[in-house]
């Protein structure tokens, strides 16, 4: 027996059927990081992500709570960061029911471009009471943009070593 007739969802709540009743007629469209939305989508979430500058170094930071070292991964290729993986739901007991059920699970997936010349070899990871630190070595050190000269067409003399007409000497 259900409370209400709102998908079995427990008390009536009028933001959460608001965004339900949006999410039906634009599916999902404007609502992309967070909420329900949809049906085929309704496991899936994504951690909230930290990106910050310190001492030269990018650290990265992502909530994970309830998920266990072992079921994330990061990788590195082409310059993108990636940190995926799977928060499990939890085991339901007989004869127990939800009201509510707003925490998310099933796989995750973030990617982040970073910048160029990366040492693959200066990026450390740590994961301590549910917030991953992924820390990037020299990756936000100031670098200077390379200036390129610019030459001027029809400008030959100068490049030959000739400063004047043919036949005058340095000089005289």
């Amino acid at each position: 027996m259900a409370l209400s007739p709102f998908r079995g969802r427990g008390f009536y709540d009028v933001h959460g059927e608001m965004n339900r009743l949006f999410d039906e007629m634009f599916g999902g469209l404007a609502r992309r990081s967070g909420g329900r939305q949809g049906e085929g989508m309704a496991d899936s979430w994504s951690p909230a992500l930290d990106v910050l500058h310190e001492d030269g170094d990018v650290l990265v930071r992502a909530e994970l709570p309830g998920v266990k070292p072992e079921d994330v991964d990061i990788t590195l290729s082409r310059g993108v960061l990636t940190i995926s993986g799977q928060r499990k739901a939890e085991a339901e007991q007989q004869g127990q029911g939800y009201y509510v059920r707003e925490r998310r699970y099933g796989s995750f997936r973030r990617s982040l471009v970073l910048p160029e010349g990366i040492d693959e070899s200066r990026i450390d990871a740590r994961y301590d009471n549910g917030v991953l630190e992924v820390r990037i070595s020299g990756a936000a050190a100031v670098q200077e943009p390379k200036k390129i000269q610019i030459q001027a067409a029809g400008n030959e003399s100068s490049s030959n070593g000739q400063t004047g007409s043919e036949g005058e000497t340095p000089g005289s």
